[in-house]
């Protein structure tokens, strides 16, 4: 599929500007604006290199999308937002050309907004909600909110005009912040904002968390994220890698022994699901977390380089329908795979992977068979896989998820080709920290009990938010209860006796 060429918009958008000058606009005027295209590169370009595919809007783009918010009193769009980022003000702003300002509004409520930009689902969010949709009768013709944080965010950077969050003076107190994830790297901000002391500990030897070995480089260069981390370090922040809580340390000892007042859990959740079929353990199954981490942390696409090169394989099937099933096969097509096949049992229309995500993975040649589910996969005498059988389906009744649940169709089996395996189907948290923590509980698989509105765990002092405690969910949700545990955290450290710095 060709796309316009990002100076074709640039113009378009900018003809439309000259002909709105010196006309206040109704909100039938706003609803007859078009939504804006996001420029971006040629598929047949872009499976060559791992650089950006979306490439950001023009400044004429982002003033015109601009101009179709409606300005609602109700705000109908701020519900959606989990961070609850003051959207219409920060529109209104890049509308009227006050760049700085939009950020500022911004900036009050997130840390991450050239991440956010780039990676939430807003159209089922923010976007979802929003009256232009609505009244357009389609979620895809809403206010572009996204493509405008992003657009805001990356204007600043490019700027050199950000300064890092004030921080009040020092209180004393210090916190640990398990895992440098959405999550992690939202309390730190938040409780270091507060005057406490705050050390940041990763796993890895990379801060970042799933932003850095989950998210993929044409959808989130990492650039932007080393930035993050360089602003948490400006405002006194301490990051500790390679630094496994449970093993390095155990979690009580760092509250018992080595002085910190209260803990944040934000690790994630790195445990990766299996399909349980016959041949998961054939050389060339990978979980998809697994893949990307190689991938994505260890560079394995630089060939020459990386000193942990991926497995090589011509015909690649992944299992699954989320942004990482999305993530995993277009990075794939990147590391030479001649055929891509994505697997999911249930219909297009089900699938939890943003739309822009799905048009991008066939655009970049991703063959889909929708409504098919994975039986066994194949080998040879080699152990090697060779193949995946499938089976089709119709969709029968709505299961516990709300979806209707695929219903094998008896003597439909098939067998596709293949000499790799990704399995993309969710994964569950770690249960290191669970299992060294003394009454630290969980659920049956293995998420940590919090409470809904401070994210305070079992027990007194821990707090914990993100895909720890909701499973496999989207950066801005994990921030969403990164904020509350946060309030809940300083809300806590306030009402201890004050201690000199």
């Amino acid at each position: 599929m060709s796309h316009p060429s990002p100076d074709a918009l640039r113009r378009e958008a900018a003809e439309r500007l000259t002909a709105l000058q010196g006309h206040p606009l109704t909100p039938r005027d706003r609803l007859a604006i078009p939504p804006q295209e996001m420029p971006s590169r040629e598929p047949a370009e872009r499976i060559r290199h791992v650089e950006e595919v979306a490439l950001g809007y023009s400044p004429e783009q982002a003033r015109l999308e601009a101009l179709r918010c409606l300005q609602c009193k109700n705000a109908p769009c701020v519900e959606g937002c989990p961070v609850r980022i003051d959207i219409p003000a920060f529109i209104k702003a890049l509308a009227e050309g006050r760049d700085a300002e939009a950020m500022a509004v911004i900036r009050r409520n997130s840390l991450l907004p050239a991440v956010c930009g780039r990676v939430c689902p807003q159209e089922v969010q923010c976007q979802e909600r929003c009256t232009v949709g609505k009244a357009l009768k389609d979620v895809r013709k809403a206010v572009s909110i996204g493509r405008l944080e992003r657009f805001a965010a990356d204007a600043e950077r490019q700027s050199g005009r950000f300064q890092p969050p004030p921080v009040k003076p020092e209180t004393g107190r210090r916190v640990a912040v398990i895992g440098s994830g959405p999550a992690g790297i939202t309390v730190a901000a938040d409780v270091r904002r507060e005057g406490h002391a705050v050390t940041l500990f990763e796993a890895f030897h990379k801060p970042g968390g799933v932003l850095v070995y989950g998210i993929p480089e044409f959808r989130l260069p990492k650039a932007i994220v080393e930035l993050e981390m360089e602003t948490l370090l400006a405002m006194g922040v301490e990051i500790r890698t390679n630094f496994l809580v449970g093993r390095t340390r155990r979690l009580e000892n760092l509250l018992k022994e080595d002085g910190y007042d209260a803990a944040f859990i934000g690790a994630g959740a790195g445990l990766p699901r299996f399909l349980e079929i016959e041949g998961e353990n054939l050389v060339g199954v990978f979980s998809a977390n697994e893949y990307l981490t190689r991938a994505n942390l260890m560079r394995a696409f630089d060939r020459q380089r990386a000193d942990t090169p991926i497995y090589p394989a011509r015909r690649v099937i992944v299992v699954g329908g989320g942004n990482v099933a999305m993530d995993a096969a277009r990075m794939a097509l990147r590391l030479g795979a001649e055929e891509v096949h994505l697997v999911y049992r249930r219909t297009e229309a089900e699938m939890p992977a943003r739309i822009e995500e799905v048009e991008h993975a066939k655009e970049e040649g991703v063959r889909f068979h929708v409504l098919h589910a994975p039986r066994r996969v194949i080998g040879n005498a080699a152990g090697r896989v060779t193949g995946l059988e499938c089976i089709r389906c119709r969709l029968g009744e709505p299961d516990a998820s709300g979806r209707p649940a695929p219903v094998e169709i008896p003597g439909s089996e098939y067998v596709i080709e293949a000499d790799a395996v990704i399995v993309a189907i969710g994964n569950e948290p770690n249960p290191l920290i669970r299992q060294t923590t003394p009454g630290l509980q969980a659920d049956r698989r293995g998420r940590l009990i919090v409470d809904p509105t401070t994210g305070q765990t079992s027990l007194p002092r821990v707090y914990a938010g993100g895909d720890v405690v909701l499973g496999s969910a989207t950066v801005i949700l994990a921030m969403g209860q990164g904020r509350q545990a946060a309030a809940a955290i300083n809300a806590f450290l306030a009402s201890l006796p004050p201690r000199s710095a």
